[in-house]
């Protein structure tokens, strides 16, 4: 008498055929945006190390703004909590669609990413008050733990980009896990940045910010979708969570949270849900505008020796970026590295007959490039002035250049295989607009 062994549950499978349009088209938008982070990356940094820099730092000094509605902001500060405001507005909106229509809906999808993620927010953390503490001696620097959430998030659009530089081939599942694993792990920065980066609320100003939250809300799941309408409401609740001490930037969070995702009768008219008409609209705002203009913004450090924070050999003399950058690369890619493994060896399940380790290594590798919300993080650690926050940025940009380069080694030894299985998946024999992979998944 024999038995039959059930077969080993598959990690990494093939996304469904909508998924996987939403995540390419998602995905396009998020490597042209990471292409613009870059050059803005690059001409901030240029300028602050030049001969100008006081003009670049006069800039992002100069405020703006009415002082009787706590809004007197320098440039920097504006595009720190309104601009990536837009950025979190479009994360808000992930997240409730992967929650209601994509992979995390169901459980057994989402706790592979989850628990990456998890483990690629837990250990950074860990390792960075190991190193910081074990360089800065005594801990006698009361405020240098107060990174630890620093080297927490991965930059998708800086991640995907490098992707597009390296012209890999990487598949779907892939792909689609990167992008679930970036909103978990915004999800996760937003509930530090709300629960540990907030010093004290104002209520009143708070429960004044529910009035225009529920009025938003309302509208959207009316399908009224005007901009002149929602615009005025969605600024008054930003600016009432901003004055409440809060970081502005929960308040576009919870409103893309509040946007419908499914199709309802009232959508078959002009064929999508909110969700998707607001993610079409905003995202190349987002993506061309908003973060790059944060990032030439908040990336501008004087690498300079000379220059006002000692450049790259004071940030490579202070703990907090040092931590920073052994976070990023070794951090990152041991927690989500680490916590696929273990997912896969306590679930017994296997890869992907088309994947190896070798693959997710280089995709725990490119984890660890983490720019706009660790910038951010980094200046309400330690204020955006101070001179350790220029340390900070040049750890988090000198972190996510390693994992990048390491990852681009790593992934461009399977660039010529995925290639050939990329043009394999888009045959569509029997002529119904989906490849034929896909007609199989669902047999």
């Amino acid at each position: 008498m024999s038995s039959l062994r059930p077969p080993a549950r598959r990690i990494f499978g093939r996304s469904s055929w909508p998924e996987a349009q939403y995540v390419t088209n998602a995905l396009r938008t998020e490597t042209v945006g990471g292409a613009l982070l870059l050059v803005a990356a690059v001409l901030a940094l240029a300028w602050a190390s030049s001969p100008w820099s006081a003009s670049y730092f006069a800039l992002r000094g100069f405020e703006v703004g009415p002082e009787s509605l706590r809004l007197h902001l320098s440039l920097g500060e504006w595009a720190a909590d309104g601009l990536l405001a837009i950025f979190f507005f479009i994360a808000g909106l992930e997240l409730k669609r992967e929650f209601i229509v994509g992979d995390l809906r169901d459980p057994a999808k989402a706790a592979l990413p989850v628990a990456a993620a998890l483990c690629g927010v837990a250990v950074p953390a860990v390792l960075f008050v190991a190193v910081a503490m074990g360089v800065g001696g005594d801990g006698s620097d009361g405020d240098l733990l107060s990174g630890w959430a620093i080297p927490t998030a991965t930059d998708i659009a800086f991640a995907l980009a490098v992707l597009a530089v390296l012209g890999t081939h990487l598949p779907s599942a892939l792909r689609s896990f990167l992008l679930t694993l970036a909103v978990v792990d915004d999800l996760v920065a937003i509930t530090i940045i709300a629960l540990f980066y907030t010093d004290t609320v104002d209520v009143g100003a708070l429960l004044l910010a529910l009035v225009p939250l529920a009025l938003f809300g309302l509208l959207v799941q009316r399908r009224l979708t005007f901009w002149w309408l929602l615009i005025p409401i969605a600024v008054a609740a930003w600016a009432l969570v901003h004055a409440s001490g809060i970081h502005a930037t929960v308040a576009g969070v919870v409103m893309g949270m509040l946007v419908p995702v499914r199709r309802d009768a009232q959508d078959r008219t002009r064929g999508v849900p909110p969700a998707e008409q607001f993610d079409h609209e905003l995202r190349p705002l987002s993506a061309g505008f908003a973060v790059p203009v944060f990032a030439f913004f908040a990336a501008g450090v004087n690498v300079m020796p000379d220059g006002p924070g000692g450049g790259l050999p004071a940030a490579f003399r202070d703990p907090a970026a040092l931590g920073v950058i052994v976070a990023l690369v070794v951090g990152k890619t041991i927690g989500v590295f680490g916590g696929t493994w273990l997912f896969a060896r306590f679930t017994r399940a296997e890869l992907d007959d088309d994947l190896t380790w070798s693959d997710v290594f280089g995709l725990s590798l490119l984890a660890g490039i983490g720019f706009t919300v660790s910038l951010l993080i980094g200046e309400l650690a330690y204020g955006p002035s101070a001179i350790r926050t220029e340390h900070v940025r040049l750890g988090v940009l000198v972190g996510s250049l390693i994992a990048a380069v390491l990852a681009a080694a790593v992934l461009q030894r399977r660039n010529r295989v995925y290639r050939q299985m990329h043009l394999a998946e888009q045959r569509d024999d029997d002529g119904d607009g989906a490849p034929d992979l896909f007609d199989r998944n669902t047999e």
